[in-house]
C-alpha cells in the first residue's frame, strides 16, 4: 500500500502530454515528454533544415551523373575555335610540317622520282627485328620448318648470296639466310638488316643460280633503295589526312573515313608508289646481278616463267606490282646496260654500282 502511494507521484510525472502543432512549426506531430529527473522542459530544435541541394550525395553515382557538366559545350567550342592562340598554333604547326617534309625529300637516282623519307636505317632495322621474330614464330606455329644447312636447296641459296652480298653495298649487315620448306609458295624477300627468307617453291621456277640471283638481287635492291623506310614515312601523311577528316566531321564519318577513305588513298598513292618501287628494284637488282657476273638474260626467262606460274593477275592499277608484260618489256630495254655492266665487272665482288647509288642518293642526282 505504501509502495503504491510512493509510486503515484512518479506515475503522474510520467504522463505523456500531447500538444497540437503550432503554426510556426512544421506539419509534424511533436510529442513532448516530461523528464522526471530534469528541471527543464524538452525544447524544439529550431535549426534550419539544410536544403536538398546541399545534402551529401557523394556516394550516389546516379546523382553525380545527373549533375555532371559536359566537357565540351557549344560555347566552349566556339571560344576555342576563335582563340588567337589556336590560330597561332595551327600556323606554326603547318609551317613546321612543310619544313619537315621538304627537309626529308630525296631523289631516287635510277628513276629521278622525288620521295619523302624520314626514317633512318637504324629505325627500320629495329622495326624489322620484331617482324623477323613474328615470321619465325608463324612458320613454326603452322607446322612448317626451315631447311637445314646440309640441304642442297639451302646450299644453292647461300652460294648465290655469297656473290650478291659483296656487290650489295651492305657487307656490314648481320646477314641471316633461311629457306622455308613450302613447295606451294613461290616467293622470297629480304628484310632490312640482311634477313633473307626464301620459299622452296621458288627454286623450280628459278631453275638455276642465275634465275635465283634475279629475284634475290631484286629483293636486296629494295633495301639498298630504302623502300621500306619510304613506305613507313608515307603512312605518316596518310594517317594525318585520315584523322584530320575524322576531326573535322566530329567523328561522325569515322567508319567511312577509315574504310572508304583508306581504300581510296591506297589506290591513289600506295599502289602507284609500290609499282614504282618494284620497277626501281628491277633495275637495281639487274645491275647488281650483272656486276656479280650472273647472266642478265636469265632475268627475262625468270619473269616469263613466273608469269606462266601465276596463271592470271589483277589489272596493273589494282596491284602493287607492275604487270609481268610491262616488267619484261622494261628489263629488255635495260638489257644492253646490264650486259655492259657485266663485261666491265671483274667478277671479284666489288660494289661499284651500290656505292655509286648511295652517293647519288645523298647529293640527289641521277645515275645512268
Amino acid at each position: 500500500m505504501q509502495s503504491c502511494q510512493f509510486l503515484r507521484p512518479l506515475r503522474r510525472s510520467l504522463t505523456i502530454q500531447i500538444h497540437p502543432p503550432s503554426a510556426s512549426l512544421p506539419s509534424l506531430r511533436f510529442i513532448q515528454r516530461s523528464r522526471p529527473f530534469s528541471q527543464t522542459h524538452l525544447r524544439w530544435n529550431n535549426w534550419p533544415r539544410p536544403p536538398r541541394e546541399t545534402r551529401n550525395y557523394s556516394h550516389d553515382p546516379h546523382y553525380q551523373l545527373s549533375q555532371a557538366k559536359p566537357l565540351i559545350s557549344s560555347g566552349r567550342l566556339r571560344k576555342f575555335v576563335r582563340s588567337p592562340s589556336l590560330h597561332t598554333v595551327i600556323v606554326l604547326s603547318v609551317a613546321g610540317a612543310i619544313a619537315f617534309y621538304f627537309a626529308n625529300i630525296q631523289t631516287v637516282p635510277v628513276s629521278g622520282r622525288r620521295r619523302f623519307n624520314c626514317f633512318s636505317d637504324e629505325t627500320v632495322e629495329a622495326a624489322s627485328d620484331a617482324q623477323v621474330k613474328r615470321l619465325i614464330w608463324e612458320v613454326e606455329r603452322s607446322g612448317g620448318r626451315f631447311l637445314s644447312d646440309w640441304d642442297p636447296r639451302m646450299a644453292m641459296v647461300k652460294r648465290v648470296m655469297r656473290r650478291l652480298i659483296p656487290v650489295s653495298g651492305m657487307e656490314d649487315a648481320n646477314w641471316e639466310i633461311r629457306v622455308i620448306d613450302d613447295p606451294h609458295t613461290a616467293n622470297a624477300f629480304v628484310l632490312p638488316g640482311g634477313k633473307v627468307f626464301v620459299f622452296s617453291g621458288l627454286l623450280p621456277i628459278a631453275r638455276n643460280e642465275d634465275g635465283l640471283a634475279t629475284v634475290l638481287g631484286h629483293e636486296i635492291a629494295h633495301n639498298l633503295a630504302g623502300h621500306v623506310a619510304e613506305r613507313m614515312s608515307s603512312q605518316i601523311g596518310i594517317n594525318i589526312l585520315l584523322y584530320s577528316v575524322i576531326f573535322l566531321t566530329g567523328g561522325i564519318a569515322i567508319l567511312g573515313t577509315h574504310f572508304i577513305g583508306g581504300a581510296i588513298l591506297d589506290l591513289l598513292f600506295s599502289r602507284p608508289m609500290g609499282r614504282m618501287q618494284e620497277s626501281e628494284a628491277d633495275y637495281i637488282g639487274l645491275m647488281m646481278m650483272a656486276e656479280a657476273c650472273y647472266n642478265p638474260h636469265e632475268a627475262l626467262g625468270f619473269w616469263q616463267r613466273m608469269e606462266r606460274a601465276q596463271q592470271g593477275e589483277p589489272p596493273e592499277w589494282m596491284s602493287t606490282h607492275p604487270s609481268n608484260f610491262n616488267r619484261i618489256q622494261k628489263i629488255g630495254d635495260w638489257m644492253p646496260k646490264a650486259i655492259e655492266k657485266m663485261q666491265q665487272s671483274d667478277c671479284k665482288g666489288t660494289s661499284a654500282f651500290a656505292d655509286l647509288f648511295r652517293k647519288a642518293m645523298e647529293i640527289g642526282v641521277l645515275i645512268e
